[in-house]
């Protein structure tokens, strides 16, 4: 009886801490996806000014950060 009330406790806490995580993986996913945004910004700007390779160089930065 004593392992089985341990064992209860033990998978209570457990997923009290997995929890606890999910605002950080929030934050850190929404920090990649602004940072995307921004460079995203960035290469359209470069687009419609006509520098294609700068354009290209911060599309593939974008896209590395999503991989």
């Amino acid at each position: 009886m004593k392992k089985i009330l341990f064992t209860f406790i033990l998978l209570m806490f457990a997923n009290t801490a997995y929890a606890g995580s999910c605002m950080t993986m929030a934050s850190k996913i929404d920090a990649k996806i602004e940072e995307v945004q921004k460079l995203r910004d960035q290469a359209m700007k470069a687009h419609e000014a006509g520098d294609h390779a700068k354009s290209d160089e911060l599309f593939a930065k974008a896209m590395e950060l999503l991989k």
